[in-house]
């Protein structure tokens, strides 16, 4: 019998080896419920290991303190609010996509009213808003897929700041092992074909092939779960 795959090994729950070290984040990044009309004013930037975006820490007009990701362009001092006007389009505000113009980049934006953002939170990614409907509003994603929110779903206006990152090479191995470490992502990632027959279903054999189909089944067990899972068609069209 062969060893664990590492797919099940780092999908098993609450394994720590693979856990993304919780003291590396700085925070959780959610809005507020309780943020009508709310302002604040941008006291400071803090890095966060865990994360591709620095945070902000903004100090608002109730004197709570709340972690948000920091858009382009802004500084201490700035002032961003919760608020409803459609006319109030400045970086690091937050309103309803309902209440953003077409074409105005967005991001954190939360799937379902209230859970306090989910989408586009990575350095310099944004998503844009397409159209707006009596109760819905579309948005294009940073990987271009369209989807179909609730008007009432909040979004920061602006683009996370640190979009550059990816533009200095790692230059060593060894670095960006401990750039993936920190967030708890695999690296490097070893072709199935390259292992031994014990430690992968692709493995062995005299050259580096696959010997059977690499379509498997959606209900395969998880020892052979690999390849192309349930696929619809592939090669060449």
């Amino acid at each position: 019998m062969g060893k664990r795959l590492i797919q099940q090994r780092r999908g098993r729950f609450n394994s720590i080896r693979f856990h993304a070290p919780s003291h590396r984040f700085r925070g959780k990044i959610k809005y507020t419920r309780d943020d009508k009309k709310k302002e604040g004013i941008v006291q400071n930037f803090i890095h966060d290991p865990g994360r591709t975006a620095p945070l902000m820490n903004v100090l608002f007009n109730d004197n709570k303190k709340i972690l948000f990701l920091a858009p382009e362009g802004i500084k201490t001092g700035d002032k961003i609010r919760f608020t409803d006007n459609k006319n109030d389009i400045e970086v690091g505000n937050i309103l309803p996509i309902g209440k953003i113009p077409e074409g105005a980049p967005v991001y954190n934006i939360e799937l379902s009213p209230g859970d306090g953002g989910k989408l586009v939170r990575a350095g310099g990614s944004n998503a844009a808003v397409v159209s707006h409907d009596k109760l819905k509003t579309v948005i294009q994603l940073p990987s271009g897929k369209f989807k179909t929110l609730d008007s009432t779903c909040k979004a920061t206006i602006g683009v996370p700041a640190g979009g550059g990152r990816k533009d200095k090479p790692f230059l060593k191995a060894g670095k960006k092992y401990f750039a993936f470490r920190a967030r708890g992502k695999q690296y490097p990632t070893v072709r199935g074909v390259a292992m031994n027959p014990v430690d992968h279903p692709h493995g062995g054999g005299s050259h580096q092939h696959v010997g059977k189909p690499s379509c498997v089944k959606r209900g395969a067990s998880p020892g052979r779960k690999v390849g192309n899972i349930a696929a619809r068609r592939t090669g060449r069209k």
